[in-house]
């Protein structure tokens, strides 16, 4: 992408005293004239750029600019650095570790990132990956994406004007704007079969600003009120947090947390076997019980 080469130059240019066109060709895989065309996109910027012909002739920054070998702090490069491995352990490809030998950077810079490792893979990579790489392209190239979607409410084919991968609560996900819905709607990769690239484009659409907060993506109106065995501690305290539960005098855990759907509370209280009784609302212990005796049911008579 451009963006990238321009950030890319910028940094070769900020770290040595000059360059030449030819070598930011070579290095970028671009032709000189693509060189000549970003030189002149980073003066427009307000970069001060300055051109010399000759032997030892070259492209360099004005001096006095160059208060600065990097526009970034080390803590911030680092932080960068950091996050675009990490993306690399998603799709299972070394094209953010290219984009870093593009930028250019120190190998010392490299070597004091080396205590902090994030790894986003999942035991869905071989499927995962080709995904994110299929919707990374549409959306740079402006392409329709089709699919079949499966979710709690039943099956569908759906056909988005994709717009933003998004990592959040575990999981990979694309937002983009449904043909059918007329609208924005967040779809869970893992959920998407049959993915299909269109060559139709879609026209520029001006996006909604999404806002990266769990609690806006649920209605919780379900408060849930549970009571644990203390062995359970470790989990309740990974999945909800030590303020989720209070301990009584026998030492059993109350648990008290809003939940937004009420099969995911199922699915979440027989997680824990008979370490567990659902106390509120009244109406899923009840509905709770009818789930219990049908398991009963489909083992009794195979002891």
């Amino acid at each position: 992408m451009k963006i990238d080469r321009l950030i890319g130059i910028l940094s070769v240019l900020l770290q040595q005293e000059k360059v030449t066109a030819p070598y930011l060709a070579d290095k970028f895989e671009v032709s000189r004239r693509t060189v000549n065309r970003d030189i002149e996109d980073l003066c427009k910027a307000g970069i001060p750029l300055v051109t010399t012909q000759g032997s030892g002739g070259g492209i360099s920054i004005m001096e006095g600019y160059k208060l600065e070998k990097t526009l970034l702090t080390s803590a911030e490069m680092q932080a960068i650095l950091t996050g675009l491995k990490s993306l690399d352990s998603v799709a299972g490809t070394s094209r953010y570790r290219q984009l870093m030998e593009k930028l250019d950077v120190r190998s010392t810079t490299l070597a004091s990132n080396s205590h902090i490792l994030i790894d986003l893979s999942s035991y869905y990579k071989t499927t995962l990956a080709p995904k994110i790489e299929m919707i990374q392209d549409a959306i740079e190239n402006r392409r329709y994406i089709t699919f079949h979607y499966y979710a709690p409410k039943g099956e569908s084919v759906r056909k988005i004007e994709p717009c933003l991968l998004v990592f959040q609560w575990s999981s990979w996900y694309v937002r983009g704007y449904c043909t059918d819905r007329e609208d924005h709607r967040l779809f869970k990769l893992n959920r998407m079969l049959e993915l299909k690239v269109l060559p139709e484009q879609f026209p520029e659409r001006e996006e909604e600003p999404y806002e990266l907060n769990a609690d806006s993506a649920y209605d919780r109106q379900i408060p849930v009120k549970a009571v644990f065995v203390p062995e359970m501690r470790w989990r309740l305290i990974e999945e909800y947090g030590a303020d989720s539960f209070t301990e009584l005098e026998d030492g059993r855990l109350l648990f008290q947390f809003d939940f937004a759907d009420e099969e995911n509370i199922f699915s979440w209280i027989l997680s824990f076997a008979d370490k567990v009784e659902l106390l509120e609302p009244a109406r899923l212990r009840a509905r709770l019980l009818n789930i219990a005796e049908g398991i009963r049911s489909k083992y009794k008579d195979r002891q």
